[in-house]
């Protein structure tokens, strides 16, 4: 499973909008409206590569709401669960 975070500029009084639709997308693990210098992020789940290229270019280029994004794929997940099973040895 490929992960990519997806950061999001969305139109002035979409932010919500382009948030529960990208929620909607199986694709989609989960979605945030944040603070910054970006509006919406989006954490992608799927197989290849291929998958993220249609998604993001294909998909989320024409929703309405959407103006520009930025993609970046996870090379490695490090989480509170996985650091503590290193500790714990």
């Amino acid at each position: 499973m490929i992960t990519a975070i997806v950061l999001i500029n969305a139109a002035h009084g979409k932010v919500g909008r382009v948030a529960e639709t990208l929620a909607d997308m199986p694709e989609v693990s989960e979605a945030y409206s944040v603070g910054g210098n970006y509006d919406v992020i989006a954490i992608l789940r799927v197989r290849t590569n291929e998958d993220i290229a249609a998604l993001v270019t294909e998909r989320m280029a024409v929703m309405d709401g959407i103006e520009r994004t930025e993609t970046l794929i996870a090379f490695r997940t490090y989480s509170r669960h996985d650091l503590e099973s290193i500790f714990s040895m």
